[in-house]
């Protein structure tokens, strides 16, 4: 059930270049049972920003009620989100869109993430854990720099790490470490931009999987349109933030 709540933040720190972890607090969290969801924040209370911020949910303590989101500060918003500090508050929609189906997993699950679509691939990962899935990680990112929770996969099983200029892990992309792995994984999922998402559909082609897109959007609730891709079907285009922003394997026309 989606629903809104002015979130208190509890703590917010940068690990990254432009990345930032915020940490939230409030009952909306009781919600946010499947991972791969996400959350619509509105930065600010004035007109400024008039539409939400689509962030993926990267982890949330049923204990403590807290929700924690990785995000990628790049733009007047994002940037103003980052401004937050400890007690301030934030509006939040959420959790919306269809997440990963944890159940889908045998005995060994891959989890492939790029940039800032590796975030929601950790609360996948310990949900995985939690029902005595293993997890192998692949995370792709630009550079040293760029990379982020390395600890925190590392503590959930086996992970690789791909950049582009070499700087960490393998030289190269997700796909170069995944074609050196050996093939004992009954299931994958991933998330990332469209063209990894891609070529990672052509490396597995004959392994179940699922597929989470990364989107701008308008209202995430399904009315605006701003957020469609076309099918691999017959049915035309479906909506990320309602359809999705999870697809099974092959159901895109990537």
């Amino acid at each position: 059930m989606t629903m809104q709540e002015e979130m208190s933040v509890v703590s917010q720190r940068s690990i990254a270049r432009n990345i930032y972890e915020i940490v939230l607090k409030g009952q909306i969290t009781k919600e946010m049972t499947t991972p791969g969801q996400f959350v619509h924040i509105r930065v600010g209370h004035t007109s400024e920003f008039m539409l939400r911020r689509p962030i993926s949910i990267c982890s949330v303590d049923q204990t403590q009620h807290t929700l924690t989101c990785l995000y990628r500060a790049e733009g007047k918003g994002t940037k103003a989100l980052s401004k937050l500090k400890e007690d301030d508050t934030v509006d939040i929609l959420a959790p919306l869109g269809h997440g990963f189906p944890v159940n889908a997993a045998k005995n060994t699950a891959l989890l492939i993430g790029g940039g800032i679509g590796v975030p929601p691939l950790y609360e996948l990962s310990k949900q995985l854990n939690a029902r005595g899935i293993r997890t192998i990680h692949v995370l792709g990112f630009q550079s040293k720099e760029d990379m982020f929770y390395l600890d925190e996969f590392t503590k959930l099983g086996e992970t690789h790490i791909a950049t582009v200029d070499g700087s960490f892990g393998t030289q190269g992309f997700v796909t170069d470490v995944i074609k050196a792995l050996p093939k004992n994984y009954d299931t994958f999922y991933t998330c990332g931009p469209i063209v990894m998402i891609k070529a990672i559909e052509d490396v597995l082609p004959d392994t179940p999987g699922y597929v989470s897109l990364e989107e701008r959007m308008g209202c995430g609730i399904g009315a605006c349109y701003a957020c469609v891709c076309k099918a691999d079907n017959d049915e035309g285009y479906v909506k990320i933030c309602t359809d999705g922003p999870v697809f099974k394997k092959g159901a895109l026309a990537l």
